[in-house]
């Protein structure tokens, strides 16, 4: 056995158990775990003695270089690699022409996916795509299985905002993705909804962003959510449901989830519906514009709750690198929405989830490593077993540090955790063997990232958590 990286010495966590172990690296690719005296002496030898050693983080969810971030890739995969993320799913969009669109004319979902990847010459850390679906087009169910052969195995639409579609285009593209084994993922507020509500409020001058939850109700979120996930689980399809904030929400999708089973029926949340609650609008104002909303203590904990159950898969951050110039608003309806997650989301969940709610570290580590890898068909990520990419992070459990905007590598000159004291850190990141931040430093170099081609996933409950290929 050949070894060019040792990390030693560490609290070695798995998706369902922890040991004291070492991990040792050739070529790029984690090719044991066991003890130090079983391996040959390496070229390098990383020491994580009274450290937590894990996989990668996989955030699912994250928006880079389009109209909802200012970040490029090489800001915003310097962020995700300070913050232990080792491959994040962006999206390549299909083009269309409207209020919200930054395209000219209408393109194609295969255009959409290249000129995505193109962009993503220059990440740090691994990436992929998933297909964005923004108009009613029939053509592009034709094109979905080019997307599959291409390595793009997931598909996203709205339920609302200028690019969503309805829900009976929604259905016919659910028919196709069924036949095809591909996922289905779906912001889901009810725009009808959401478009009257917020009429009203500008009828009545209520744009101040402590208004705002007003706007987007979790009742509205709920709807939509139910409509989608009954429509996708009628014809079989894979359903993942995004940014899950409220009680409402949640409890429909666990209630298809139930009838369904965990093999149609998946979703998330993001570490700030988790971490935060709605005093943040009058805390942070426009900066904390976003959709949905964050919400009220009693569905952040309704959250964790779900969590801790299992009802949620993922803790995914919705990254969206925009500057504070970018959010200012006289009124809430013009900021635009998102806030950027990227670098902090692995220290702040820590500190929520583990540190003040007794969350284990392989509950961590099934949320934000081996959840995401196998739901969105990525074998070779989220795990620490031989043969896959050694996606590795040495995170110290008991540091504390104080959130600044002013550490951020995104674009983002803000975070609404700004001043939040946190315990743990992230130490050291490998990306296939090779370190792209050394003691909380980034040492990576734009174009060491990849493209990850996906494969189809197989959502079986049965086969254990890490270990579906």
């Amino acid at each position: 056995m050949a070894v060019d990286t040792l990390i030693a010495g560490g609290t070695v966590v798995l998706p369902e158990t922890t040991r004291r172990a070492s991990i040792a690296i050739d070529g790029g690719n984690i090719v044991a775990v066991g003890n130090r005296e079983e391996f040959p002496e390496p070229s390098t030898t990383i020491d994580a003695t009274d450290k937590i050693v894990m996989p990668g983080v996989v955030d699912p969810h994250v928006h880079i270089d389009d109209m909802f971030s200012m970040d490029s890739y090489e800001s915003a995969t310097a962020a995700a690699a300070l913050g232990g993320v080792t491959t994040c799913i962006d999206f390549g969009w299909q083009a269309w022409v409207g209020e919200e669109s930054p395209f000219d004319t209408e393109g194609s979902l295969v255009d959409g996916i290249d000129r995505k990847r193109a962009k993503a010459a220059d990440a740090i850390v691994d990436v992929s795509l998933h297909g964005g679906i923004t108009r009613e087009d029939p053509a592009v169910l034709d094109e979905l299985a080019d997307a599959v052969d291409a390595g793009i195995t997931s598909f996203k639409m709205y339920s609302t905002y200028g690019m969503g579609v309805s829900y009976g285009f929604m259905e016919r593209v659910f028919e196709r993705l069924s036949d095809l084994g591909a996922v289905a993922v779906v912001h889901t507020e009810d725009d009808s909804v959401c478009t009257t509500r917020t009429a009203r409020l500008k009828e009545q001058g209520r744009g101040d962003p402590t208004e705002f939850p007003d706007a987007r109700p979790d009742y509205a979120e709920a709807m939509a959510a139910s409509d989608a996930v009954r429509l996708a689980t009628e014809h079989g399809c894979k359903y993942y449901g995004f940014h899950t904030t409220s009680e409402a929400a949640a409890a429909e999708l666990a209630r298809y989830r139930n009838r369904y089973g965990p093999e149609l029926v998946r979703a998330e949340t993001c570490t700030h519906y988790t971490a935060l609650d709605e005093s943040v609008f009058a805390e942070h104002g426009t900066l904390a514009m976003l959709a949905p909303p964050i919400r009220g203590g009693a569905d952040r904990e309704a959250l964790v709750d779900h969590l801790r159950r299992g009802t949620l898969d993922v803790v995914s951050s919705d990254h969206c690198g925009y500057t504070r110039e970018r959010k200012a608003a006289e009124n809430w309806w013009d900021s635009a929405f998102g806030a950027n997650g990227l670098q902090t989301e692995l220290s702040v969940l820590h500190d929520e989830l583990v540190v003040q709610r007794g969350f284990s570290y392989p509950m961590l580590v099934r949320m934000k490593c081996s959840n995401p890898a196998r739901l969105f068909g990525l074998p070779n990520k989220g795990t620490l077993d031989p043969g896959t990419d050694a996606d590795v992070v040495v995170f110290d459990p008991t540091t504390t540090e104080t959130i600044t905007a002013a550490d951020n590598a995104s674009t983002a000159d803000f975070t609404l955790f700004e001043g939040r004291e946190v315990t743990g850190s992230v130490e050291t990141v490998l990306v296939r063997g090779e370190t792209v931040v050394r003691d909380g430093d980034l040492v990576g170099s734009p174009g060491h990232g990849q493209f990850v081609d996906r494969d189809v996933p197989t959502w079986d409950p049965t086969v254990a958590p890490g270990r579906e290929a």
